[in-house]
């Protein structure tokens, strides 16, 4: 039996008219795609908005950042400002501990999150449901129900004002072992049961089998730990208190504070902050999609 598509290739190459059917979509599927790309075009245009004018403030002279009505576009633009915020605040200072924090956390978190998730998935043990639904269960109580013992714990083992603070206590997340468990549930059991017959550790399934088919899984949950620490606020806020130690977000704090009417000044600040989140998400953004994809957690 000939196939329609090629038939439509014949008819193509011997010059007949092929129906218009074949190469023509109904009038209310065209409709129906125009307007779905109207709908995700407005949209996008309402989220890059707010990202598109502050770019543009940064861009400009302090009195026309709020000048009534709004001028989109600088009137004379201040590239000085992206080297005028170094010399005024020290934040190469704070984007370095950033990257430190958000590095070291990113690491620790897919690490012990994939390993722990590896155990839940496929090593077989008694209450192994019961403890994992525990775990899983903390997510649901809000940080602040147990952010005053928590700083006392940190705060009597001498660890406050340090970096270990943030580090320790970001190290471990259940979200990261939902997230990775979701996906090893996905890999056959059969490849775990051949390698332990031929004699691999658990340790030695997870490092050369499990984790070579986690990545793009691993690159999702490296995006968000990452993304998530950059942005932190509380945690920094809380046990950092020395200003060598601050990171992007109470730097940008400090400096709105000293120069809280150099409005294109802040929105410079503002924009280096996003930047390297933006950069990092455009790197990934293959993989972030697929592991999202292959873990389960669609919406």
């Amino acid at each position: 039996m000939t196939s329609p598509i090629a038939t439509t290739i014949d008819q193509r190459n011997s010059g007949e008219d092929i129906p218009w059917n074949v190469h023509k979509a109904s009038p209310t599927k065209v409709i129906g795609s125009v307007i779905g790309y109207a709908a995700m075009l407005a949209v996008s245009a309402f989220v890059l908005l707010p990202f598109v004018w502050m770019v543009l403030s940064s861009l400009k002279p302090n009195n026309e950042v709020y000048a009534i009505p709004i001028k989109w576009f600088p009137s004379v633009w201040q590239w000085g400002n992206y080297l005028g915020i170094w010399t005024k605040s020290d934040m190469m200072t704070w984007l370095v501990n950033t990257v430190f924090f958000a590095i070291v956390v990113t690491f620790l978190q897919v690490f012990t999150g994939s390993f722990a998730a590896y155990g839940f998935s496929k090593i077989p043990f008694r209450g192994r449901t019961t403890l994992f639904l525990i775990y899983i269960a903390t997510m649901a109580v809000p940080w602040q129900a147990y952010m005053i013992p928590q700083f006392k714990m940190i705060s009597a083992v001498g660890l406050s004002d340090t970096r270990w603070s943030i580090i320790l206590l970001q190290a471990f997340g259940a979200f990261g072992v939902f997230m990775m468990k979701q996906f090893y549930d996905t890999i056959p059991e059969d490849l775990s049961e051949a390698a332990r017959l031929d004699g691999l550790s658990e340790f030695g399934i997870y490092w050369r089998i499990i984790l070579p088919l986690s990545g793009p899984s691993l690159a999702a949950l490296a995006i968000i730990t990452f993304t998530n620490t950059w942005n932190d606020y509380m945690g920094p806020l809380i046990y950092l208190r020395s200003q060598k130690l601050y990171t992007i977000q109470l730097g940008l704090k400090l400096f709105i504070s000293q120069y809280n009417a150099d409005y294109a000044m802040i929105m410079t600040g503002s924009v280096l902050s996003v930047l390297p989140i933006l950069i990092v998400f455009l790197i990934g953004q293959k993989q972030f999609i697929a592991g999202i994809a292959t873990s389960g957690m669609k919406g």
